[in-house]
């Protein structure tokens, strides 16, 4: 089975290297190039990879595209601030053998700064696990500019043992800052479909049960501080888009 790494970047010149160096093991790296001014191609190609470059304002178009350009069986979909660890890495290539099934989700670490930050994530702010193994043809992202829908052919696998390292942010200000940027598209996203998802009165009891789902029955509350951020940017996230959708023009 040939399996195709697939990375979509937008200048991502100092994260981009030591996540690749980390998909050598596929068969083929593909690289997404979106609106990318610094050395991000050249990287890229320095490793060997499959470049396509472009212009997209849709999340889930940019991805798909980067899907078509792979030629594999399966494809591992990974961003730039992941690493696939070595246990990680064996695994996938010998499920991808063996399995009668068409994908897999994969569990994540996620770092903030150097800290590992393993409960709390969710509520569309942060991932615990994604589905980032699938062959090909299985997978299509939605039209959306942030967290597309997807479409699925085929059957789901049992999720994979090992986990994938994720560098999500820096630091609280970057995270708030993710917050802000998460809110902005997924506004654009409403507007465009002319909603404002739902009532002010509805937002406002979802940044409650957001919450509540992030901070007490994901355990973000094992985290400290950090899981407490991370719960009221997921319960403010609906509330921030609803409001930018409303008031805001683009």
């Amino acid at each position: 089975m040939k399996l195709s790494a697939l990375v979509v970047a937008h200048n991502e010149e100092k994260r981009l290297p030591s996540c690749l160096e980390r998909l050598r093991f596929a068969d083929e790296i593909v690289v997404v190039c979106d609106k990318c001014t610094d050395a991000t191609k050249t990287i890229a190609e320095s490793f060997g990879a499959v470049v396509v470059e472009g212009s997209w304002d849709i999340e889930g178009d940019r991805r798909n595209q980067g899907i078509d350009a792979c030629s594999g069986d399966w494809i591992l979909e990974v961003d730039a601030d992941e690493h696939v660890p070595a246990d990680l890495a064996a695994e996938i290539r010998k499920v991808i053998e063996v399995t009668k099934y068409d994908w897999h989700e994969i569990l994540v670490d996620n770092y903030v700064g150097d800290r590992l930050v393993r409960h709390g994530w969710g509520a569309s702010y942060g991932k615990a696990a994604y589905p980032g193994l699938f062959r090909k043809g299985a997978k299509v992202w939605g039209r959306d500019r942030v967290h597309p829908s997807l479409t699925w052919r085929g059957t789901k696998g049992p999720m994979l043992a090992h986990r994938i390292d994720h560098y999500v942010d820096r630091n609280i200000s970057d995270m708030i800052r993710r917050l802000d940027s998460y809110s902005t598209a997924k506004a654009r996203d409403l507007r465009d479909k002319g909603q404002t998802w739902g009532s002010t009165a509805a937002n406002v009891r979802r940044l409650f049960s957001r919450f509540f789902k992030c901070y007490v029955r994901r355990g973000g509350w094992r985290e400290g501080g950090y899981g407490f951020i991370i719960a009221v940017c997921a319960g403010l996230y609906p509330l921030l888009s609803h409001f930018k959708a409303k008031y805001e023009k683009d």
